[in-house]
């Protein structure tokens, strides 16, 4: 698959939507991926005398499945050329099925001469946002 081509794009553009589902089993597997074995994860014990509803989903497991989108709308994830943002509230996971996080991608601007862009993501729980400045610089042909 080919790279959207700048001079054929418009901003804004939304690029797509989709769901991350999150359950207690995907935590899990993230952990053993990432090393990340905070308790906040698996022990609601813990994550609730730290001040959370319960357990979280990790933070980078939600950044990371948002930034799918972009590299399906891209066709090639080594078009990504930076991403940043900012956490801005927990993800609980039910101790028994899942809950779904929203993405919306949205290019937002295009350099058609750089053969660049940025794409601006909105990564809802329930309508209130879990990232912030969700920013993705990317290659465009």
């Amino acid at each position: 698959m080919s790279l959207p081509i700048a001079a054929d794009l418009t901003a804004p553009l939304v690029i797509g939507e989709s769901t991350i589902v999150l359950d207690r089993a995907r935590l899990v597997r993230y952990a053993g991926a990432s090393g990340d074995f905070n308790p906040i994860h698996w022990n609601a014990e813990f994550a609730q005398a730290a001040g959370l509803p319960g357990i979280i989903g990790h933070g980078m497991l939600t950044m990371g499945a948002a930034l799918d989108l972009v590299e399906h709308w891209l066709g090639d994830p080594g078009a990504v050329l930076d991403y940043q943002t900012r956490f801005a509230r927990p993800v609980p996971v039910p101790s028994t099925g899942t809950v779904s996080v929203e993405v919306v991608g949205t290019l937002a601007a295009i350099d058609v001469a750089e053969k660049s862009g940025r794409v601006d993501l909105l990564v809802t729980l329930d309508g209130a946002k879990v990232l912030v400045k969700a920013q993705v610089a990317v290659r465009l042909a």
